[in-house]
């Protein structure tokens, strides 16, 4: 009797702990569910996932990122070939669980950039390269400019965007080309944090893509913003403040590559140039030389058309480092070689100072 009596507790026992390692999967489940739900991509109304809603659907080459079923025909976990999205994809399939969990995603241990560089063996964080990686390169820029003159306003140019959060680009730096990279000249490659910060993951949240600051101001002390952090002395944009973070560097460095732009297509082209955030194609004719583009002149008909190599050389490391806001997180170095080198391309053909900044 008392076995039997202890076969009965030792049954209820394992009941009730499986009953509670039910509901604590359930809780934890619960919890990436609402994490996942606010981050950008569960965002349905977000333009990355509405922008094909009239045409009714999503282009193959677009549906690999803005598409859950398109980024898993991708990988091929659809049945598919693996590399390739070859089919167009219907509106309205979100980034999911299932677009990144699957047994296609596991394997994938390999990403090819714009450029054609591949980068391999490569153990985390490998899904979020595919799509943050930019959809232009070094190479795109230099197969439109073929033989043209650097300076000579060429009719058969138009904008180049590296498309948005680009960051993967970045990270990788030079070995593969996501900027505009000069010839004959140097850049860093991937930037390597410490040991335990060195994937995407290991930053952001997987579930909802935010950062957490706290694990950043456990090494950087004293830094409650993470663009305050900087771990050099150099004074890279010539301001003489060398406490600022590396961010500030940047965004000074960016600020005189758009004044320089502005300078060449007023003086060399005869055509002064505008940016207007947000707006495709982002350049405009500045049609009354105020240095803004209003509404009036932010419209696709006012697109600047007067592209020279050389000015669209240094327009597309502009919106490169612009669309990547974490930048100084990425790859600090490499954004800053990009800006100073097309400061440096513009100066040959007009008066700008850089004596007092530095290339890293």
């Amino acid at each position: 009797m008392e076995k039997q009596v202890t076969r009965i507790s030792i049954a209820f026992c394992v009941i009730v702990i499986q009953s509670i390692m039910a509901s604590v999967v359930l809780a934890a489940e619960s919890s990436i569910d609402e994490m996942w739900e606010s981050s950008p991509h569960a965002d349905a109304e977000s333009e990355s996932f509405v922008h094909w809603n009239d045409d009714g659907k999503i282009p193959a080459n677009c549906a690999t990122c803005h598409s859950g079923a398109g980024f898993r025909d991708f990988l091929g976990d659809d049945g598919s070939s693996a590399g390739i999205t070859d089919k167009d994809h219907a509106p309205g399939s979100l980034v999911d669980c299932q677009a990144c969990h699957n047994d296609a995603a596991k394997d994938l241990s390999s990403v090819r950039f714009p450029s054609g560089v591949v980068v391999e063996n490569l153990q985390s964080s490998v899904q979020c390269l595919v799509c943050h990686q930019g959809r232009s390169s070094t190479k795109s820029v230099n197969d439109k400019l073929a033989d043209l003159a650097a300076d000579d306003v060429a009719n058969s140019l138009s904008f180049i965007n590296i498309h948005y959060r680009a960051a993967a680009a970045t990270l990788y730096g030079g070995e593969v080309a996501g900027g505009y990279q000069y010839e004959n000249l140097t850049y860093v490659g991937r930037f390597n944090h410490v040991a335990g910060f060195d994937t995407c993951t290991s930053c952001h949240n997987a579930h909802t893509t935010v950062v957490d600051n706290a694990q950043c101001t456990t090494c950087h002390v004293g830094n409650n913003e993470l663009n305050s952090i900087r771990v050099t002395t150099t004074d890279f944009d010539g301001d003489g403040n060398k406490n600022e973070g590396i961010a500030a560097e940047i965004e000074s460095l960016h600020e005189r590559l758009g004044a320089a732009i502005r300078i060449y297509s007023t003086d060399i082209v005869n055509a002064p140039i505008g940016y207007k955030p947000g707006q495709y194609p982002y350049f405009f004719n500045d049609k009354n030389a105020d240095n803004l583009i209003d509404d009036a002149e932010g419209i696709y008909p006012n697109r600047y058309q007067s592209w020279t190599p050389r000015l669209l050389r240094a327009a597309y490391n502009y919106q490169f480092v612009l669309v990547d806001p974490g930048s100084y997180a990425h790859n600090p170095k490499y954004a800053l070689q990009l800006l100073y080198d097309s400061i440096s391309d513009l100066k040959t053909r007009i008066e700008v100072d850089v004596d007092d900044i530095v290339r890293p």
